[in-house]
């Protein structure tokens, strides 16, 4: 498993209410919903990491 490397973000307060009740609708935690949807992003737009290489 990558190792995890962590970091501040900044998120206007209505949008981190938004995320953490998306979340919450799907079982995760905060956390796993944004890394949820910045790989499916990622992904959209052909860009996700290489299996089994660290960043």
């Amino acid at each position: 498993m990558p190792k995890k490397k962590a970091f501040a973000l900044r998120l206007n307060e209505d949008m981190l209410k938004a995320i953490e009740k998306w979340a919450s609708d799907e079982f995760r935690s905060t956390n796993g919903q944004i890394e949820y949807i910045l790989m499916k992003s990622l992904k959209a737009a052909k860009r996700e990491p290489k299996k089994g290489k660290e960043a």
